[in-house]
C-alpha cells in the first residue's frame, strides 16, 4: 500500500495498542472480556432465534459454520498468527459462544 498519512496513523495506533497489550494483566483482562462477550452473544442469539421459532435450523447451521470456520482459522494458521492478540480474541469469542449454547441447551433439557 501507499505510505499515506492515514496509513501511518493506523500503523502507529496499532503498534501502540499492541505495545499496551503486551502487559500480561491487560492481555488477560481483554481475553476475559472477549470470552464474556462471546457468552453474551451466544445467549442473545439463541434467545432471539428461539423466540421467533421460524429460522431455528438456519440460525443453528450458520452458527455451526461460523464456529468451525473460526476454529479452522485459529488452529491451522502459522504459529506467528496463532499467537497474535486478534487470534486469541476471536478464539475467546468462539469459546464463550460455544459455552453459552451448551448452557442454554442444559437449561432447556432440565
Amino acid at each position: 500500500m501507499q505510505d499515506t498519512r492515514l496509513n501511518r496513523l493506523f500503523g502507529n495506533a496499532s503498534g501502540q495498542m499492541e505495545q499496551w497489550f503486551r502487559n500480561p494483566w491487560r492481555r488477560i483482562s481483554l481475553l476475559l472480556m472477549c470470552l464474556l462477550l462471546g457468552f453474551f452473544l451466544g445467549t442473545a442469539v439463541s434467545t432471539t432465534a428461539g423466540q421467533a421459532a421460524e429460522y431455528d435450523i438456519w440460525v443453528a447451521a450458520i452458527l455451526v459454520l461460523l464456529t468451525e470456520l473460526t476454529s479452522r482459522a485459529v488452529y491451522t494458521r502459522k504459529a506467528q498468527w496463532r499467537r497474535s492478540l486478534l487470534a486469541d480474541c476471536v478464539n475467546g469469542l468462539r469459546i464463550g459462544f460455544t459455552y453459552s449454547l451448551f448452557v442454554e441447551a442444559l437449561k432447556l433439557g432440565s
